[in-house]
């Protein structure tokens, strides 16, 4: 069989001996470790993978277990040949809450796997069953790992080319930023977003459709509160940023847009060169230098510095440094707009 390849969305563990594969690639193997916190990767994964081996084999017989409820040689009876001999799918779930019997059972599983057998270790975060993970990275031949992890937010925009890209489909820079300040408090939501719109149109997805589906929503997140600050208009942000509050956003993407924003003006203030050629250098998209470029006209180094310092204070009093983090949110807000820094 030849070798998967590795693509970058995900982390690679390290003294891993394994494959390390995206939820995308996932391919059937004696034992495949589900790792990391992302529950929309692992699931996502374990379905791909159920779906391959039942279009091979529409008889596969399939066992679910709580790690956390195991009982000692309970997978030997799972993977032992049924009469018929039907390939088996054996999937474990909450292998961070496993009992010591799961763990001793899979390292001695992985020197005798059974053939035709698909093993699934679930594995969401923390240190226990330790040992077995370090087992499993270094079956080479036996297992295969799908890393999971939390997305940043800097990398959801990507997450979102990539899937349209995986349905041989375009996207637009711009479209996908708005369809994640539209859904960025959860993955499961951004990807069937994704979904949706490949329903409504054949063509290049343009912040039009983004904006004719999903427009509501997107005018009350961070991306157009953050453009309003910048931009001076105090009013209008601090409106949308309450009907936002209203509506259930959390004030943390809020202080993420406004950080990123003025970031990126950070990075390109002062510089030469065409869009395209900072966007290189800064990290942005070409339509985003410009945009940044534009709103520097209204801005010194000195604000900008002192606004940055300001929305990092935020970010920390909304992640729990404040009793009231939507207030702090609004101050932010009004600082930044009326450049009262």
């Amino acid at each position: 069989m030849a070798a998967p390849r590795r693509t970058s969305s995900t982390a690679k563990p390290s003294k891993a001996k394994i494959p390390q594969l995206s939820f995308r690639d996932v391919r059937p193997a004696p034992v495949v470790l589900v790792s990391g916190p992302e529950e929309f990767f692992a699931q996502s994964a374990i379905s791909n993978l159920r779906n391959l081996l039942r279009a091979e084999t529409p008889e596969l017989e399939l066992s679910e277990v709580e790690a956390s409820q195991y009982s000692a040689h309970e997978l030997a009876s799972l993977v032992t040949p049924s009469l018929f001999l039907e390939p088996r799918l054996v999937v474990v779930s909450g292998a961070h809450q496993c009992t010591d019997a799961f763990i001793e059972d899979v390292i001695a599983y992985l020197g005798q796997p059974v053939e035709d057998v698909t093993v699934v270790v679930r594995h969401a975060s923390g240190v226990r069953g330790k040992k077995m993970l370090d087992a499993i990275r270094a079956a080479e031949g036996v297992a295969i790992e799908i890393a999971c992890p939390k997305l940043k937010a800097n990398e959801l925009v990507d997450f979102v080319m990539q899937e349209m890209r995986s349905q041989r489909r375009r996207i637009e820079p711009q479209a996908a930023s708005m369809l994640v300040a539209a859904f960025n408090a959860d993955l499961a939501e951004l990807a069937s977003a994704c979904r949706q719109l490949l329903t409504v149109t054949s063509d290049t997805i343009t912040d039009d459709v983004v904006d004719r589906y999903y427009g509501g929503r997107v005018e009350t997140t961070g991306f157009k509160i953050a453009d309003a600050a910048v931009g001076g208009r105090v009013r209008d942000a601090l409106a949308l940023a309450r009907h936002g509050f209203g509506t259930g956003i959390s004030p943390v993407p809020i202080v993420a847009a406004v950080a990123a924003k003025l970031r990126l003006m950070a990075k390109v203030s002062g510089l030469g060169g065409s869009d395209a050629e900072l966007a290189k250098i800064a990290g942005g998209a070409p339509w985003q230098v410009q945009q940044a470029r534009r709103d520097l006209r209204d801005w010194d180094d000195a604000r900008l510095g002192a606004a940055i310092v300001l929305v990092a204070e935020t970010d920390h009093m909304v992640k729990g440094a404040s009793r009231d983090a939507e207030f702090a949110v609004e101050r932010m807000l009004r600082r930044v707009a009326s450049r009262d820094l």
